[in-house]
């Protein structure tokens, strides 16, 4: 089930998004993987936003979410993160859909993440669910500000790129946006 964050989640999604980046040390990423989950404090802020979403169990256990920032008239999913005895069930994907409804809803143009280019649930995953590559001569300044951080923060631009799937409208041709 895909539901707002409530704030008693907190530790639930930290506890995922922990569980989720152990998966890059198999990859060569420990530095990734020994990365700290998102704060307590910011996930609380996100849920008292309303831009914040849990995919649950049937006991409510929170199992995967996302987070999402406004960025240059988009939804800009800051972390999605899936426990990894639930990858595969199409939790990450009815997690991005519940953005872009949100998203759809505040009239916001589109739906951008970053993410590693060539790890194999990073860029294939979203490419499978509808995103597509922003060259980098076409990304927004609050892309190329956030990409920055993101090298500041340590991570290797030659290693990432953006992403962005387009808002389809109701009575808009499928891939448009209006």
């Amino acid at each position: 089930m895909i539901r707002p964050a409530r704030l008693g989640d907190v530790d639930g999604q930290r506890a995922v998004e922990r569980a989720a980046g152990a998966r890059f040390s198999e990859i060569g990423l420990e530095e990734i993987a020994d990365n700290e989950p998102m704060p307590a404090e910011t996930l609380a802020a996100y849920a008292r936003s309303g831009r914040s979403w849990v995919a649950t169990d049937p006991d409510d256990r929170v199992v995967g979410y996302v987070v999402v920032d406004i960025l240059g008239g988009h939804a800009h999913i800051e972390q999605v993160s899936v426990e990894p005895t639930h990858q595969g069930r199409g939790l990450g994907r009815a997690l991005i859909d519940e953005v872009e409804r949100w998203a759809t809803a505040q009239d916001l143009e589109a739906v951008t993440l970053t993410t590693f280019s060539d790890v194999p649930w990073n860029r294939p995953l979203y490419e499978h669910l509808g995103f597509q590559v922003i060259p980098p001569d076409r990304l927004s300044p609050g892309l190329r500000d956030l990409r920055d951080l993101e090298t500041a923060h340590g991570l290797d631009p030659d290693l990432r790129v953006c992403m962005q799937r387009p808002i389809t409208r109701p009575n808009s041709p499928p891939g448009t946006s209006t």
